[in-house]
């Protein structure tokens, strides 16, 4: 493959960029290596707009293909890839929020980003490299942004924090997160953060991005480079201009209103206030300033006002929409125990924002099987979300989880599964379900303490709950001044410049993810936030522990109880039988369900204790290992000339000689047993071919 190559080395791993215009029909395309992990992205830009719609319409897409890892996955009537597994959604969200800031503000030229995985070599993770990947597609391309971006993943092994940390070293360490940044004016911004932690304090991850600084300044140096060299010249994009006459007419008209409209504290209200004075202004343009644009131009006003209205009452007078302090939280309430027949169910509100979470217990055999491109194995923590269109007063199909809702479901679990018991302790699969009934700001940080309560409530022994929380920021124009906003809601939310969500427990933070509307935020204003969102954190598991002090003592009556049994991995063929025969004939006759690992571990899971518990008798008299002298109560078998076989436990018999059923001489076995007797028996030898001969007890006369 001809092109040009370049190289440089990040904590003494090299990545090489590869450049051939391979896809020559995008706007760019690139290849990033790093070992035998080979990344490549593109970028495509619209050629016309597609007029304004409130958003810019930028995709970003993140491809895992199995041929990359050398697999064959699928059912066995589908093998290529289909719908992207979650990680593969996740990686996507990852890349969006870290590239969207980048973009021309009001540019309304539709882009897709995608992200290939050529080859994956089981070491390097490709989420950073499509990420570092995406930004070099844009900056070499002719597209309008403002990169690069630099992505750098941070582990820790034996307290020394590990750059771009390999599969095993993750495994260990008790810090995941990967920092984006930018450089601007010789300073570097963090964009993006996307975190999970085993409960640490807030120091360490300061600690952990003063490590990225340097690896971060490093790769954005590289990509200036790369883009100097090879580089596209930016094209030209025509932005809607608001004359000032309109402006000034606009803002006449509007007086007081836009702001008394904005600083309503009833979500509902403030929207249908804000629908009539927007449909009142857009008329009033119409009206006045015939010509094709001006409604255009009276929505880019509009959104400029509320972002103006919002920032300059903050800035200046701590004025928040609702009424709250900066550093207050909205009203909360929270109720374990809503539901009457879930396993557990917890209830947790935090303004108009309710979330409602519900947990089900199962069987080691419910867990979801994972077949991916990276990963393979069995889970058995679950937390989905869902955010139904009713929550935010919508009408919308119903037509199963988009990327926010798996990303979003993703962020919660990431909080709650380190304090998730492990399978030894607690053998259970375990789904929580968060249900928003009502949103206006961090539904899914609300989904994280409502899950704590639902967990709590079904009696999960979780070492601690958690709490989740949303900050936010309003920048100065300077970018020198700013204010931190602690439980963002509403218009914070959309016309804030940040959203810096931190979940934990009292004794450290287990996830966190932010993103951004401005360019970045500085070392400060990340150290700012946290301590915010840790004071805001410990309120809230406050008002949990006042729900509910501690999981229940015992399980919800409705729960499945899981027993467990260890026997030796040898008898295992003796427990499922011939063609599982005999596991089939326990669980019909019990109702039990029963899961047997390799090591020779069995869960057996039942309705109540007492299945459970015969459940394990049976198995138990199957692998029991007989020993001389003991007496059983069995059951004649099979008779022949010399004796007869008694089964003394399920699929075990020993044999009974003709010598040893009486203490007088037997001319015929039948004088003394038939089939199907229920007879007592004594082991009196096992031969080392491992049969058991048996002595028959007689029964004393009645007197």
């Amino acid at each position: 493959m001809e092109g040009k190559t370049f190289k440089t080395k990040i904590d003494g791993k090299e990545i090489a960029v590869q450049y051939s215009n391979l896809a020559e029909q995008t706007n760019g395309n690139i290849m990033v290596r790093m070992g035998d992990t080979l990344v490549q992205a593109t970028c495509v830009m619209a050629k016309g707009d597609r007029g304004n719609l409130g958003f810019f319409p930028l995709t970003v897409e993140y491809e895992e293909k199995y041929y990359a890892a050398g697999k064959i996955k699928g059912s066995r009537y589908m093998k290529r890839e289909g719908r992207p597994s979650d990680e593969a959604i996740c990686n996507a969200r990852l890349i969006d929020r870290s590239i969207r800031p980048r973009f021309p503000k009001d540019f309304q030229k539709e882009v897709q980003v995608i992200s290939t995985i050529f080859s994956w070599d089981g070491q390097n993770d490709p989420d950073v490299l499509g990420l570092l990947a995406s930004s070099l597609a844009l900056s070499i391309s002719d597209i309008p942004w403002f990169g690069p971006v630099a992505a750098v993943r941070i582990g820790k092994k034996e307290g020394k924090f590990i750059i771009n940390p390999v599969y095993e070293e993750r495994a260990k360490s008790d810090i995941d997160i990967i920092f984006a940044a930018i450089m601007e004016n010789d300073e570097l911004l963090v964009n993006m953060i996307e975190a999970g932690f085993e409960e640490v304090q807030e120091n360490e991850i300061l600690e952990a991005l003063a490590a990225a600084e340097k690896p971060l300044k490093e790769l954005i140096a590289f990509q200036k480079d790369i883009a100097k060299k090879i580089g596209k010249e930016k094209a030209v994009v025509e932005m809607m201009a608001i004359d000032s006459g309109l402006e000034k007419e606009v803002r006449n008209h509007l007086g007081d209103s836009l702001e008394k409209s904005i600083y309503q504290k009833d979500k509902n209200k403030r929207s249908q206030s804000m629908d009539e004075i927007r449909a009142d202004v857009t008329a009033f343009v119409a009206e006045k300033f015939p010509g094709q644009g001006k409604e255009y131009a009276t929505q880019i006003f509009f959104d400029r006002e509320v972002d103006r209205l919002l920032h300059e009452n903050i800035l200046k007078y701590d004025k928040r929409p609702d009424g709250r302090k900066l550093d207050e939280l909205r009203e909360i309430s929270c109720e374990p125990g809503l539901l009457p027949r879930t396993h557990g169910s917890g209830l947790f509100c935090r303004g108009q924002t309710k979330a409602l979470s519900t947990l089900t217990l199962g069987s080691p055999s419910d867990q979801q099987l994972l077949e991916g491109m990276e990963i393979f194995g069995k889970k058995r923590f679950m937390h989905h979300y869902n955010f139904p269109p009713y929550s935010s007063g919508e009408i919308k199909p119903l037509r199963g989880p988009g990327r926010r809702e798996i990303g979003h479901g993703a962020l919660a679990e990431k909080a709650l599964l380190p304090l998730i018991p492990n399978a030894e302790n607690f053998p259970y699969t375990i789904r929580v379900v968060s249900e928003i009934l009502s949103s206006n700001g961090s539904s899914s940080m609300a989904s994280v303490s409502s899950s704590s309560l639902a967990l709590m409530d079904a009696g999960v022994p979780i070492k601690n709950p958690a709490a989740g929380i949303a900050i936010g920021l309003i920048l100065g124009e300077n970018n020198k001044t700013y204010k931190i906003l602690t439980d963002i809601q509403g218009p914070e939310d959309h016309h804030g410049d940040m959203d810096f969500k931190v979940a934990g427990t009292k004794d450290g933070i287990t996830a966190i993810q932010m993103d951004v509307k401005i360019a970045g935020i500085t070392k400060d204003i990340v150290k700012d936030a946290l301590q915010r969102a840790k004071k805001a954190r410990l309120e809230i598991l406050e008002k949990i522990n006042k729900a509910i002090p501690g999981p229940r003592p015992n399980l919800s009556p409705f729960a499945p109880r899981i027993l467990t049994l260890q026997i030796n991995p040898d008898k295992i063929r003796e427990v499922i039988g011939p063609g599982g025969k005999v596991i089939n004939e326990i669980i019909e006759k019990t109702g039990s369900a029963i899961d047997i690992e390799d090591s020779g571990l069995i869960f057996v899971t039942a309705e109540n204790e007492e299945s459970a518990q015969k459940t394990i008798e049976i198995i138990k008299n199957i692998v029991k290992e007989v020993e001389v002298g003991e007496v059983y109560e069995g059951k004649v078998k099979r008779i022949l000339e010399f004796g007869a076989f008694v089964e003394i436990l399920p699929n075990q018999e020993g044999m009974i000689h003709i010598s040893k059923l009486a203490p007088y001489r037997v001319r015929k076995v039948e004088d003394v047993v038939k089939i199907g007797d229920a007879v007592k028996v004594k082991v009196i030898s096992i031969d080392e071919q491992g049969r058991i001969n048996l002595a028959l007890i007689q029964k004393q006369k009645e007197k």
